[in-house]
């Protein structure tokens, strides 16, 4: 699985930084603010989204997308816990996807992996098989808000 160590924080923060958000490293070993599933989860409070060298890069993109699908005033007020929407949800898991392809050396195939193997749970049975055959309702939603990044 992908952390952000192998990445590097300076990508990742580069993304975040193209769509509004901040990320913040924090310390090995220190807990994470605003991680909902625990370390070493990446957390979320308003537009900032915190993060270890341990973070796994799904979590990290994951939890910045649940920002990015909220519009500001919502964003602003969240900590710890983004939405209870299946929609956002949803729309968070597809974002995560195409954003993937965005870092150097990651990519959709190997962020769907990572995903399954952390144990996203999805209908078909893989993260692959849901954006490929049953993602159109995320997809949408996401167009529909201008939220799909260039031509994807």
């Amino acid at each position: 699985m992908l952390r952000l160590a192998d990445l590097g924080f300076e990508a990742a923060a580069a993304l975040l930084r193209r769509h509004g958000l901040v990320l913040h490293l924090v310390a090995d070993g220190a807990p994470i603010p605003g991680s909902y599933w625990g370390e070493p989860e990446a957390g979320v409070i308003a537009s900032q989204v915190h993060a270890r060298a341990d973070t796994p890069l799904h979590s990290l993109l994951h939890e910045a997308c649940h920002l990015l699908v909220l519009p500001p005033e919502r964003r602003a007020l969240v900590h710890t816990d983004a939405t209870d929407s299946v929609a956002e949800e949803d729309a968070a898991c597809y974002l995560q996807i195409l954003l993937a392809d965005a870092l150097p050396g990651v990519g959709r195939a190997r962020l769907m992996a990572d995903m399954d193997a952390w144990g996203y749970s999805f209908r078909l049975g893989s993260a692959r098989a849901w954006f490929e055959r049953d993602a159109e309702d995320a997809r949408l939603w996401l167009q529909q808000r201008g939220l799909l990044p260039g031509a994807a």
